[in-house]
């Protein structure tokens, strides 16, 4: 099976974050790349670059309005006089909608959730690579492929149509499930990550043609706080097509699998053409993130339950930070899920 990835998704280099109100070093470093490339390999993967999409599967998520932002804003911040060497907001409105501002700091505050995601020289052209990496990975799906692995970095699950946030700018598991829709009346994703995958909840959360289920450390005390709790279930003709699994912090590998075999259950009386894995490496117990206590061989565990329901695949990379670990959970999961270890 195949990995897609461009070497133009390690230019992205964010360089800090906010924790708690305090300065931290970004987690979200290009060295996940040669961590989690070495754990693809490992599972007996080969490497193919993505083919240049266009902003078609893009656009196909984002609004325009958006995309016009991420392209131009980090050119418009320069012209700030003080501003920082990154975009980063510093105001964010409590209501979205109605009058749209002009100015860049207060379109940085309208498009971007937090402090996370710090925007750089280097951050569209990496986002737009990685989201390629996800088409292309779709992609494959579609011409025959049983399953691929999109390494897909800067990750995605938190980015909303026009919202970035938590590491995230582009939606690439949303990117590869719309691209999915070409050939699957219906596509299921099932998010595995430490945090509630939020911006794909709300992009899917008024459709019926695509399920969503989360499985994710309980957001009352927990990033991303306002969104992954039981009670969303949907809206509109989207109302029971959304399913969130919140955990107690530190919970493990049998308190996580129970979990997923209910999201399984759902997955499976929907009945879904395709899936989407968003795949967070980041509930491993010794993750600096700490949420989650899933071991190396449950990762594999996971693989192997999600593998049993049969469907065309798409693993889109999500979380997973600098561990001594990351490259073996990787493998764990891909060798149970199919791969072979080698």
């Amino acid at each position: 099976m195949k990995v897609f990835y461009a070497e133009e998704q390690q230019r992205h280099d964010p360089k800090f974050f906010l924790s708690s109100g305090g300065r931290q070093p970004n987690p979200e470093q290009p060295e996940r790349i040669e961590r989690l490339l070495e754990g693809s390999r490992a599972a007996g993967l080969s490497v193919e670059r993505p083919a240049d999409h266009g902003l078609g599967p893009i656009s196909a998520i984002h609004t325009p309005e958006y995309l016009d932002f991420l392209k131009r804003i980090y050119q418009r911040w320069q012209h700030i006089e003080g501003a920082s060497e990154e975009v980063i907001p510093n105001i964010h409105p409590i209501a979205r909608g109605g009058t749209y501002p002009a100015s860049a700091v207060g379109q940085a505050g309208y498009h971007m959730a937090d402090t996370s995601c710090p925007i750089s020289a280097e951050t569209w052209e990496s986002a737009c690579w990685s989201a390629w990496s996800a088409t292309s990975a779709a992609d494959a799906v579609q011409a025959g492929d049983g399953w691929s692995y999109a390494l897909c970095r800067p990750p995605g699950h938190h980015a909303f149509s026009d919202v970035a946030g938590g590491f995230c700018f582009f939606n690439n598991s949303a990117i590869a499930a719309q691209r999915l829709r070409r050939s699957a009346e219906r596509v299921a994703i099932i998010d595995v990550d430490l945090h509630h995958g939020n911006g794909t909840q709300g992009i899917f959360y008024a459709r019926n043609d695509v399920l969503t289920v989360s499985i994710h450390a309980d957001p009352v005390r927990f990033y991303p706080f306002f969104w992954g709790h039981a009670d969303e279930r949907g809206e509109g003709p989207g109302l029971g097509y959304n399913l969130n699994l919140p955990l107690a912090r530190k919970s493990d590998d049998s308190s996580f699998l129970e979990a997923l075999s209910a999201g399984l259950r759902r997955v499976e009386a929907f009945s879904p053409d395709a899936i989407v894995i968003a795949l967070g490496l980041d509930a491993y117990e010794q993750d600096p993130f700490g949420g989650l206590s899933v071991s190396t061989p449950g990762f594999a565990r996971i693989g192997e339950a999600i593998a049993k329901l049969g469907r065309p695949a798409v693993i889109v990379q999500e979380g997973g930070y600098l561990c001594d670990a990351l490259g073996d959970n990787l493998t764990s999961f891909l060798t149970g899920y199919g791969g072979r270890a080698g």
